[in-house]
């Protein structure tokens, strides 16, 4: 399991997607606010990875930025973590609302910082693929707990892009990372 699981392997963490209203919703009992995407953030792919993994980065005791990570993904995103389960694969999908439930309670009581180390892409028209290789930790400055690569697709609308979907795998002996 990657991203968020990497905590809740850490936990066993994930997260959802569903509108917002003006007022805001509660997210797992996380209450996140709809604000407008911060510019920086979804302009350019650069931004919007960079986001991607902020969002979700920080040391115990700090709220994630869940209001912000809503604003980089289409209504109705899926999030989908793999893992093996007594050696056969599995896959949890989750919508974004799923998703910080799952993970807020760990990242948060834990800490966690993931970072992208590498990154591969392909583009055709408004369409364009991302493998992003992170490595987590507990803290900043920590020792590295995990790496694992998110498949990350988005779209661009003319003005911005969006994430409709992340998938993501952690390292593990029977799942090795290339050694580039």
């Amino acid at each position: 399991m990657t991203r968020a699981n990497n905590v809740l392997m850490m936990l066993l963490v994930v997260s959802t997607a569903g509108d917002l209203g003006a007022q805001g919703s509660q997210d797992g009992g996380v209450r996140v606010d709809s604000i407008a995407p911060r510019s920086a953030d979804v302009e350019t792919v650069d931004g919007i990875i960079k986001a991607f993994y902020e969002v979700i980065s920080g040391p115990a005791g700090q709220p994630r930025q869940w209001a912000r990570d809503r604003t980089l993904y289409v209504p109705g995103v899926r999030f989908v973590s793999l893992g093996t389960r007594n050696g056969v694969p599995v896959a949890s999908i989750m919508t974004h609302h799923e998703y910080v439930a799952r993970t807020d309670p760990g990242l948060v009581a834990n800490g966690f910082f993931e970072v992208e180390v590498d990154r591969h892409s392909d583009t055709f028209g408004n369409m364009m693929h991302v493998w992003s290789t992170y490595e987590y930790r507990g803290s900043a400055d920590g020792e590295v707990l995990g790496r694992g690569i998110n498949s990350i697709q988005l779209y661009h609308d003319g003005s911005r892009w969006w994430i409709t979907a992340v998938i993501w795998d952690n390292e593990r002996p029977d799942n090795p990372l290339s050694p580039r």
